[in-house]
C-alpha cells in the first residue's frame, strides 16, 4: 500500500512517499514518478539533482540508486507562486507564419506545454514571449495556441493557432484525420516488409501512468502506416504516416511489432543497451500538411532531421559499407 502525505511549510511543499513492493528495486526517479501523479520522471530527476530529495532522511543525489520496500522518500517541492504561464525568451524555429497560424520546428528535448513539473522552457513559454496574448485560447492559457502535441524527445513540425477560428478549424481536420503527418524514425532490428499497416487500438497503461499500451484502459483506434527507407542490418530507417494521433502512437506500435525505436527506454531497451547510448527516441515529425483555415488552400511543410539523428545515420551507413 502506498502512503502519501503532504506537509506545508513557508517555502516548500513536503511530499513523503513510502516505497511499496511494486516499486522495490526500481530506480529512485522511476519510483517517484510512478508513486506520485504530479511528478514526471524528468521532473523527479531535476528535483534529485537540485538536492531536494531525501531517502530515509539522507540527501540523495543519484537518480539511479535502487530503492527498497519500506524506505521513505521525502521531496521538497518548490512552491509555485502563480499558475500564470511566464513568457521566456527562447529561440524557436518558425517555418511559416501568417495572421492565423504558424508552423514551428520543435527541437528535440523541448516540452510542448507546461505541466507535470515542466513549468519552464516549454514551447508555450517561448510562444507567450513572442506573441503575448495573440494566441488561441481554446485550450486555455497553459496550452495557448497548441492544436496538437509531439513528445519531448520527438523533434519536428507543429502547427500553432493564433486565434480560436484557426484553432477550431485545424482541430476539426485532426479529428477528421485529414491532416498529413509523416515521421522519420529509426527502429531496432531488421523490418522485413517494405510496407505495413499497424491497426491496433491504444489505451492507457493500467499500471504505469507514463505509458500507453495496446488495448489498454479506454482504448481508441490507432492506425500507423510504415514504409521502409533504408536497412542497416540490426536497425531500420522508416517513414511513419499517421491516420490517428494517439499519445505515443508510433512508439507503442513499433514496440508492439517487436521493433521499438532507438533511444526509447520507456517502450524499448534499457539505456545501457541503446545504440551509441542515445537517450530519447530517434523520431522526427518531418512532414505536416493541412488546409488553411481562412483561404482553404492546402499547405505542406517539411523539415530536416536533427543533427543527433543524422549523425547516427551517418555512422550506420559507414558501418554498412565496411
Amino acid at each position: 500500500m502506498i502512503k502519501l502525505k503532504a506537509v506545508k511549510n513557508m517555502e516548500k511543499e513536503i511530499k513523503i512517499l513510502i516505497i511499496d513492493e511494486e516499486q522495490s528495486n526500481n530506480r529512485l526517479d522511476i519510483a517517484i514518478s510512478e508513486l506520485s501523479k504530479d511528478i514526471s520522471r524528468s521532473y523527479a530527476q531535476n528535483l534529485i539533482s537540485e538536492g531536494l530529495v531525501y531517502l530515509d532522511n539522507k540527501l540523495e543525489f543519484s537518480k539511479k540508486v535502487k530503492v527498497k520496500i519500506g524506505q521513505e522518500v521525502k521531496i521538497k517541492l518548490p512552491k509555485i507562486e502563480s499558475e500564470e504561464i511566464l513568457p521566456e525568451r527562447i529561440e524557436i524555429e518558425i517555418v511559416y507564419e501568417d495572421e492565423d497560424l504558424l508552423v514551428v520546428n520543435k527541437p528535440r528535448g523541448m516540452v510542448v506545454h507546461p505541466g507535470n513539473g515542466n513549468y519552464r522552457g516549454t514551447l508555450v513559454n517561448a510562444l507567450k514571449y513572442r506573441y503575448g496574448d495573440n494566441l488561441s485560447t481554446t485550450n486555455g492559457d497553459i496550452r495557448a495556441g497548441i492544436v496538437h502535441r509531439i513528445d519531448k524527445d520527438t523533434s519536428g513540425l507543429l502547427v500553432v493557432a493564433k486565434n480560436d477560428m484557426a484553432h477550431e478549424a485545424l482541430a476539426k481536420q485532426l479529428k477528421d484525420h485529414t491532416v498529413v503527418r509523416k515521421y522519420i524514425g529509426l527502429a531496432i532490428d531488421n523490418i522485413k516488409e517494405d510496407d505495413l499497416i499497424i491497426d491496433v487500438p491504444i489505451g492507457r497503461d493500467k499500471k504505469n501512468r507514463l505509458r500507453r499500451q495496446i488495448n489498454g484502459s479506454n482504448p481508441k483506434e490507432a492506425v500507423t502506416h510504415i514504409h521502409i527507407i533504408e536497412r542497416f542490418g540490426r536497425y531500420t530507417l522508416f517513414e511513419a504516416r499517421l491516420d490517428t494521433g494517439r499519445t505515443h502512437q508510433i512508439r507503442v506500435h513499433m514496440a508492439y511489432i517487436k521493433h521499438p525505436l532507438v533511444g526509447d527506454t520507456l517502450y524499448g531497451l534499457p539505456m545501457k543497451k541503446q545504440l551509441y547510448k542515445i537517450d530519447g527516441q530517434l523520431l522526427h515529425a518531418k512532414t505536416l500538411g493541412f488546409i488553411h483555415p481562412r483561404n482553404g488552400e492546402y499547405m505542406e511543410f517539411s523539415s530536416e532531421i536533427p543533427s543527433v539523428f543524422s549523425e547516427v545515420i551517418r555512422k550506420l551507413r559507414l558501418a554498412k559499407r565496411d
